[in-house]
């Protein structure tokens, strides 16, 4: 019986079976599906313990992570001692059998004392001939801490590799040779450690270096190198007191250059670039911004580079433009505001000549 106040609404129980199974057969549509189809799923997830996670789900995906051909394992240290992430990652590598990694991520911010694991996971990930190896090991410090075993540096299966707080230390030549992107953020580099790696990367195309130091010039005269991006340079051991580094780039094949954040250098120099294309400029010398050096920089690197297609100046660099209209500069029209791409247009050439030469005087 029904109280009074209260109401009942019964579903009918042909209802209610016609409704489990569409349920059901929805369910069964997904399952049906085969396995590369599901794996492709798996791997968009953005963490491999979401798709871990997955196998609750039935029978039918309880090994389906297994296949995963994208790993990536990030460490939460709010809510996860580090030795129980690398038991973790230990136990989630013993139970995977894909046939190649195309992509494979580590991202912790402590390892002290786990490094040989660490190689262990790379070394897994090279024997699965990985194509895109993501390493971000941030550490105590902030100069590199990890060393890299010295089977990283002749594996050919690599086609881009991300960098960070690893020390990078041949003891021989590099073999890369299916390496397409690199990016090194937070690493000591040289002259002949860059000459290895350009060397040992016939096909490299883009190039990124992220707050690293030690290197006083960019020679990058390889032929397949189109994109160089350079941010964010400083050295340790002087970091924001007395400036004692210069940087010289050279690099006659470039199609594309980025510069920006801090450089802090007591020279910052480009020469040889006319095959550019693109150039994005967004970066100060110092904390503070030297406008007299830097404007005459600024200054300079356009008159010269009016054939570029495409050029971006970004709010650091367009803060010295007023003061090169004060002293009489002309900024072509086409020159728009900070972050804003313009295209050059073919103008009238006679004058930049005019100013370059001014310019030198100058200088």
């Amino acid at each position: 019986m029904v109280k009074e106040g209260e109401t009942q609404c019964k579903i009918p129980s042909k209802r209610r079976k016609l409704q489990k199974i569409g349920d059901e057969s929805e369910d069964d549509r997904i399952s049906m599906l085969p396995d590369c189809v599901l794996v492709e799923i798996l791997s968009r997830l953005p963490y491999t313990k979401d798709a871990i996670r997955t196998g609750t789900l039935s029978k039918r995906w309880e090994h389906l992570w297994t296949l995963l051909p994208i790993l990536v394992f990030k460490h939460d240290q709010n809510n996860l001692p580090w030795s129980d992430f690398v038991l973790t990652v230990d136990k989630t590598l013993t139970q995977c059998c894909p046939l190649k990694l195309k992509k494979f991520v580590v991202n912790t911010s402590t390892y002290s004392g786990f490094e040989s694991q660490v190689n262990n996971w790379i070394r897994y990930a090279i024997r699965c001939n990985v194509e895109e190896l993501d390493l971000t090991l941030g550490g105590v410090s902030i100069e590199a801490e990890f060393m890299v075993d010295q089977v990283f540096f002749i594996s050919s299966c690599f086609t881009h590799l991300t960098l960070e707080g690893c020390i990078l230390n041949p003891t021989g030549a590099i073999s890369w040779k299916n390496l397409r992107s690199l990016c090194i953020s937070n690493g000591k580099l040289d002259e002949d450690l860059i000459e290895n790696i350009l060397y040992g990367s016939p096909l490299l195309e883009t190039l990124e270096l992220e707050w690293c130091y030690g290197y006083k010039r960019l020679n990058i005269t390889s032929k397949s190198v189109k994109k160089l991006v350079v941010s964010e340079y400083y050295d340790p051991k002087y970091f924001y007191d007395d400036l004692h580094d210069t940087l010289e780039i050279n690099a006659p094949n470039i199609l594309s250059l980025t510069i920006k954040g801090d450089m802090l250098l007591e020279k910052l120099s480009w020469t040889n670039v006319f095959s550019l294309v693109k150039a994005d400029l967004d970066y100060t010398k110092m904390r503070h911004l030297c406008r007299t050096s830097k404007g005459r920089k600024l200054k300079r690197f356009i008159l010269n580079h009016l054939y570029l297609k495409e050029l971006k100046i970004g709010s650091f660099c367009s803060k010295v433009v007023p003061h090169l209209e004060a002293k009489g500069f002309v900024v072509p029209s086409n020159i728009t505001p900070p972050g804003v791409t313009y295209n050059w247009s073919s103008e009238s050439e006679s004058e930049s000549e005019s100013e370059r030469e001014s310019e030198d005087d100058s200088e």
